[in-house]
């Protein structure tokens, strides 16, 4: 570490011991809105937007200090959208006056944001949505259908890439909007999953007005947006900062440990190598974490996100063959629409029929490897017959 690098350190250290002196621990909201106004929310956004702008290798000492004074985080298992997808891209395309509306509350989780982005027919080609928004006056109607809305029950605000000019080729004419879900055109409706759970929704949108100065980027310029939106997300679900058997391997590396009559020297190669990649996947994910301080993450996380899906679906059946007929009891199939998602909740049963949506939430493996092929190894892309004709003249 540099002279220059420990002077900021110390000076961070100050920080977090005056925010920690100051304020409230036992009052979340009240907290994390005085360490957003400290400039420690995200030290590396610019003063004022929570930030201090400095590089952002600093986030984890902030964290770390933090968290060992027992102040309150923000809330990553409900505002995992706006934590880890609505705020960097706000910050990285949003107007001086959005980013002043939009970056605080976002942290505070005053409000819950969900992404439409997904449709019928626009799953794994999300340029294909079909969602109009038309200009009128100062501000867009929007008309369409939105699917696989995870949070959509809970949200205040959503990110939304809409269609804006179906007379360009598709990746041209989106524009993307900051969409208030309190619009009285706006109906949220639940989804029920192989769990018995409704965390997914499908949104339909009725002639639901937004105001211009909620468009994110320049008009026609969605994809660009968007792009930088799921290159966000794939990171934060695949290479989320972890402790050594976090996630999926922890519940049954515990199971192992704890209960000595479930084992047998088949079942322990096997475990030794689950472990194994759970952990590789996990240095993985920090180096790449370590990459992205200087910048916006790419299409490497695409990577970490299809290694976290694969490595969740067979560690969760490793765990239901572990537990033999125990592994086959669920507890509860309760129609249920939670505030949360856990994906190492409850018991083995739960772990593996949710870990069955990993592959397809946040881009589905398929997808995944192509933008790895192409984007990360160079491959030759597919042949795609429709990236020149205008969207309205595609066959649908």
């Amino acid at each position: 570490m540099t002279t220059d690098e420990q002077a900021i350190a110390r000076d961070l250290s100050d920080r977090v011991a005056t925010l920690v002196e100051q304020n409230d621990l036992s009052d979340p909201t009240g907290f994390l809105g005085a360490r957003f106004d400290a400039g420690l929310a995200w030290v590396h956004f610019p003063p004022g937007r929570g930030g201090l702008g400095l590089p952002q290798s600093f986030q984890a000492q902030v964290d770390a200090e933090l968290a060992a004074a027992g102040a309150p985080g923000p809330a990553k298992d409900r505002n995992g959208i706006g934590l880890g997808m609505a705020a960097p891209t706000i910050a990285a395309f949003g107007t001086e006056e959005q980013q002043q509306k939009y970056l605080r509350p976002i942290f505070t989780s005053e409000h819950i944001y969900c992404q439409l982005f997904s449709e019928p027919g626009a799953g794994s080609d999300l340029a294909a949505v079909a969602t109009r928004a038309v200009r009128e006056g100062d501000g867009w109607i929007v008309n369409g259908q939105k699917v696989w809305t995870s949070g959509a029950q809970n949200a205040q605000m959503a990110i939304l890439v809409a269609r804006t000019d179906p007379t360009v080729p598709k990746h041209a004419g989106l524009t993307y909007f900051l969409c208030d879900m309190s619009d009285p055109g706006i109906d949220v409706r639940p989804l029920r999953q192989i769990t018995g759970e409704a965390e997914f929704n499908e949104v339909f949108l009725t002639d639901v007005h937004i105001p211009d100065t909620d468009r994110l980027g320049d008009e026609g310029q969605g994809w660009r947006v968007a792009t930088a939106t799921l290159n966000n997300e794939r990171v934060a679900i695949g290479g989320s900062a972890a402790a050594r058997e976090s996630g999926m391997i922890g519940p049954v590396a515990q199971a192992w440990r704890e209960q000595p009559e479930l084992r047998d020297p088949a079942m322990h190669d096997e475990l030794l190598r689950l472990w194994v990649e759970a952990e590789v996947a996990r240095l993985t994910g920090e180096r790449l974490r370590q990459q992205l301080e200087a910048g916006q993450p790419g299409p490497e996380g695409s990577g970490l996100k299809l290694a976290f899906a694969r490595l969740a679906q067979t560690i969760s059946g490793f765990d239901i063959e572990l537990h033999g007929e125990a592994g086959l009891r669920y507890d509860d199939w309760t129609m249920r629409r939670p505030d949360k998602v856990d994906f190492t909740g409850r018991e083995p049963g739960y772990r593996y029929l949710r870990a069955k949506g990993n592959s397809i939430e946040g881009g589905t493996s398929e997808i995944l490897r192509n933008v790895i092929a192409e984007r990360v190894l160079g491959l030759p892309p597919e042949h795609r017959v429709d990236k020149d004709i205008a969207w309205k003249d595609l066959p649908r």
